[in-house]
């Protein structure tokens, strides 16, 4: 069942991939734990959550709706916008480079950086902890044959608080055959966000 508004979202750390000058060569990054209070405590955020990187409407749309809308976003309110995906950290990168995606290269000032990016900040929830955390956890095999993901969703976090949801479909569904994109993209969120100033 997906977790309710007003509920503490999940306590769990993302395994992070990060810029270390140090290391050199071509793959100069190191491993970094990053917690949800990391991103959370204190802020408000924005995050939207879809089942792939690398497939179709997450590519064409999703996450370019986000990035596009990025400053309009942030000038309501909101401290960060995360991209989350039950993909591993090398994947959510591969897959931001190719959607364009600036990288940031030296400020270290969002624990996801340097080496995530400038705008939308991609978050790899590998091990489906978040995802299962929030009720958003559902399996395709028959169907596209991706195994455990993430259902498609948006929400704002204050605090550590879910402050507001977006399920598509307004449900999780199992091995769905339809991939609804109806209510958490970038567009309904900025009209939710604007509503609340």
């Amino acid at each position: 069942m997906p977790i309710a508004e007003g509920a503490d979202a999940p306590k769990v750390t993302f395994k992070c991939r990060v810029r270390d000058p140090a290391i050199g060569g071509d793959n100069p990054f190191t491993w970094k734990d990053v917690s949800t209070d990391d991103i959370c405590k204190g802020k408000r955020i924005v995050i939207f959550s879809l089942p792939g990187a690398f497939t179709p409407t997450c590519s064409s749309t999703h996450l370019p709706g986000y990035e596009k809308n990025y400053e309009a976003i942030k000038g309501c309110g909101v401290d960060e916008i995360y991209c989350l995906s039950v993909n591993d950290a090398f994947v959510m990168r591969a897959w931001g480079l190719k959607q364009g995606c600036p990288e940031e290269m030296t400020d270290a000032s969002n624990p996801l950086n340097p080496g995530n990016f400038q705008k939308t900040k991609l978050l790899p929830d590998g091990a489906c902890l978040f995802t299962r955390g929030m009720g958003m956890s559902c399996t395709w095999d028959s169907e596209r044959g991706f195994g455990e993901r993430s259902w498609r969703y948006s929400c704002v976090i204050a605090d550590g608080k879910v402050e507001k949801l977006f399920i598509e479909g307004g449900a999780v569904t199992q091995n769905s055959g339809p991939d609804p994109f109806e209510v958490s993209d970038a567009d309904t969120m900025l009209k939710y966000l604007q509503e609340k100033k």
